[in-house]
């Protein structure tokens, strides 16, 4: 733009601005010549100038020369006709991503991003801060797992569920990201137990204090670790340390994450007519997760992983909600209004009195252990069942 002095520039902005507001339909193209203070007939002049050169048209053609990079209008009116009519609740990097992908628009970012401000369909973002890392990434995955939960209307109706996603702090990679109805001790040992035989043993879990987290005596003061929660006492079993988040700016990474989360999977979903939930998490596991991973994964600084091998047999037993029972004298066990029938066993004539540990299974179904044996397995009616779960003391060689 050096062709041309800073008065022009300014006309010509303000005139581009109200010209991409008539093409995307959101004033006529009469009350654009009323805006900008011309006649008809000179707003059809003006028009028939963009419709040859461009955003250069809008200059005065005795300044200089029209950029040879110049959009043709039926491009712009294309772009604009787009983001209006289909992708109206994108943001503009996914809606960028999605001209080029699904219709064969190669447009930059920026210019995408300036029309669309221009024409009104999108607000101009406040300039943002300068962002200060207070921790390098770990150089290794699977040293440290972020895990955190979205409540949004991921559906874009009444409708709020809690998005689940655990993420590596490496390379960013998404190892699970599921909707659910709420975030709780069975939905987080159920994405962390799909890790662990997926992926392997990871050294660190880093999350936010939620009660099915940490156990926290008066708010705001530090968890006690002294006192696990069930998913503590999990991830202790199997060696891995949980790391809790003191604010949100300590889980800045994951925080980050979910913004881009909100402002693309209620579109895909939409595009894609998904209105269920079992349907949501199809698209995520089948296909979503694999396309998110290929965008926005990082290199890790070494080589190499983390990980290791998962091959403990017990981990139905790890990953379950444990509560220790009492049996009673007819060898009963009561349980969530329901009454634990306990079957005789070959080592001992009678269970009553002892100390027992039912396992509230991640299927629904339970079971009731003694020390490293198992001593009973019943559905979620507590009906007994044939079923017997693993015993504690059986690995894998």
């Amino acid at each position: 733009m050096k062709f041309y002095p800073e008065a022009a520039m300014e006309r010509a902005m303000k005139v581009q601005d109200i010209m991409l507001r008539a093409m995307a339909r959101r004033i006529t193209w009469l009350q654009a010549g009323e805006i900008i203070g011309i006649s008809a007939r000179q707003m059809r002049r003006i028009r028939q100038r963009y419709e040859e050169y461009g955003y250069d048209g809008l200059y005065d053609r005795r300044k200089g020369k029209p950029s040879p990079k110049r959009v043709p209008l039926a491009t712009v009116e294309k772009v604009l006709g787009l983001y209006r009519d289909e992708y109206f609740d994108f943001n503009v990097r996914h809606f960028h991503e999605k001209l080029k992908e699904e219709h064969g628009i190669e447009l930059s970012y920026t210019w995408v991003k300036t029309a669309l401000q221009g024409a009104g369909l999108v607000k101009a973002e406040r300039k943002r801060r300068t962002h200060r890392k207070r921790r390098q990434r770990k150089p290794l995955a699977g040293m440290l797992l972020h895990i955190d939960g979205s409540k949004h209307q991921w559906f874009q109706d009444e409708r709020w569920y809690d998005l689940i996603v655990k993420m590596d702090d490496a390379t960013s990679e998404i190892y699970y990201a599921q909707l659910v109805e709420e975030e709780s001790t069975h939905t987080v040992m159920t994405g962390i137990r799909e890790v662990v035989v997926t992926k392997g043993q990871f050294c660190a879990l880093y999350s936010d204090r939620a009660s099915h987290f940490f156990y926290t005596a008066k708010a705001g003061e530090a968890v006690d670790r002294q006192r696990p929660t069930q998913v503590g006492r999990a991830l202790k079993d199997l060696g891995i340390e949980p790391i809790p988040a003191y604010s949100p700016q300590a889980r800045g990474r994951s925080e980050r994450g979910f913004g881009t989360w909100q402002g693309r999977l209620p579109q895909e979903l939409r595009i894609r007519k998904i209105t269920t939930i079992e349907d949501a998490n199809d698209f995520l596991r089948q296909e979503y997760i694999q396309e998110w991973n290929r965008k926005f994964t990082v290199q890790a600084a070494q080589k190499g992983t983390a990980f290791v091998p998962c091959r403990r047999r017990d981990l139905d037993l790890v990953f379950s909600i444990q509560h220790e029972r009492v049996v009673a004298n007819d060898n009963t066990v009561s349980f969530a209004n329901r009454s634990l029938q306990i079957e005789p066993t070959k080592w001992r004539r009678t269970l009553a009195g002892c100390r027992v540990t039912v396992h509230q299974h991640l299927d629904g179904h339970l079971s009731i252990s003694y020390g490293p044996h198992s001593v009973g397995c019943y559905n979620s009616d507590g009906v007994l069942i044939d079923k017997q779960p693993v015993s504690r003391k059986v690995r894998a060689a």
